[in-house]
């Protein structure tokens, strides 16, 4: 059986694949008429969310999905562990959650996180990526490494705000608050502002694209993550995000006030950019990611290679929506079928899941390709 709590616009895609494929699946979400409008033509088998109901009725075996707010995830998998069950979400794996690795262990059951759009589909890219550089001839350990990994879901039909949000857009505005930590030129860059390290990215896109980017969260401890080993010469390192030429412009006032904003302010801010920069009803939304591993000897590339993906919103709804969720729900097919290991996990490394995960992400997309750079 499937838990899966929690049906706001990026869980619902994944949501319905898992049902009109067939499995056992009951819905849990906060608001049950927001639940039937999303999945109601599917099933029945939709409830209130409440932990204590969820609990009477989860049993040895089954998933937890949480697509819920970030806080929920460790209790719910707290909960899971306790029940025998195996937990799933799309989000970072906070320390909490990394804190239940010996107990999901001892239970025998697996707790999958950073299985959505990013983090998730660039995880899975990375990961092709350097077991491709592995297995090269051009392999050597003194090469000098540039990796970099950028996602942005934008507009399809650019805006002056050169932004939209498809809905309530605090978490935006606190994540512009939240300090870097990546590899520049081979020594660590710590931001506290993103709009401290903006920079430029040339996407090879068809046509190439040109973007603004910036690094996000903490990219070091991906290093390790991703198989570099501990001897691998790291000239660049960078985690971040994506967004339209001239966004910096547009923001510039945003940018001033968040710097001192409480949270009562930010939300009233929210609510402003909402009713500005809403997508409209059917408009699409656009998602790219690029990843991207270079190696280079004595200052010369010898072997590049980058993952590409470019979609948008069209008739099977929007972009992001898709881009997280079905992967959550290849990851928990994955679970059931024994596939990952019990324990605290991310996005699969195995080649073989990696390959077919992205496969699947090959019909979400309009465009996704590896390109070599050479």
């Amino acid at each position: 059986m499937i838990h899966w709590c929690g049906t706001g616009l990026s869980a619902i895609p994944g949501l319905r694949r898992l049902i009109e494929a067939g499995h056992e699946v009951t819905v849990w979400n906060r608001t049950e008429a927001k639940a039937r409008e999303a999945v109601g033509d599917l099933t029945d088998a939709i409830r209130v969310f409440e932990p204590e109901a969820l609990a009477a009725e989860l049993g040895a075996g089954d998933v937890v999905v949480s697509m819920l707010p970030a806080d929920w995830h460790a209790p719910l998998a707290e909960m899971a562990i306790g029940k025998g069950a195996h937990f799933v979400s799309s989000s970072y794996i906070a320390p909490e959650m990394r804190a239940l690795e010996d107990k999901a262990k001892a239970a025998g059951v697996a707790l999958v996180n950073e299985v959505g759009l990013d983090p998730g589909i660039d995880h899975l890219m990375a990961h092709d990526l350097v077991r491709a550089y592995r297995e090269s001839p051009e392999f050597d350990e003194a090469n000098a490494l540039s990796f970099t990994s950028y996602c942005g879901g934008v507009p399809k039909n650019p805006n002056a705000f050169r932004y939209k949000f498809s809905w309530a857009p605090v978490g935006v505005l606190k994540a512009l608050r939240s300090p870097s930590r990546s590899i520049r030129h081979f020594e660590e860059l710590n931001v506290s502002r993103p709009w401290d390290a903006l920079g430029r990215y040339d996407a090879p896109l068809d046509p190439p694209e040109t973007f603004e980017v910036y690094p996000n969260r903490d990219s070091i401890p991906f290093i390790s993550e991703y198989g570099f080993g501990p001897d691998w010469q790291v000239k660049d390192f960078v985690r971040g995000t994506l967004r339209l030429n001239g966004w910096a412009e547009a923001w510039k006032e945003i940018f001033a006030e968040v710097e001192t904003a409480d949270d009562a302010r930010l939300a009233a801010m929210a609510d402003e950019l909402l009713e500005k920069n809403a997508y409209e009803e059917g408009e699409p939304d656009r998602v790219v990611l690029c990843v991207s591993l270079k190696a280079e000897k004595g200052g010369v590339p010898v072997w590049h290679k980058t993952w590409v993906m470019d979609a948008w919103g069209d008739a099977r709804g929007n972009a992001m929506g898709r881009l997280v969720s079905i992967p959550v729900s290849l990851a928990i097919e994955a679970v059931l079928n024994r596939e990952i290991a019990s324990g605290v996990s991310a996005a699969p490394s195995d080649p073989k899941l990696v390959a077919r995960f992205l496969g699947e992400v090959d019909k979400l997309a309009q465009r996704l390709t590896r390109v070599d750079e050479m």
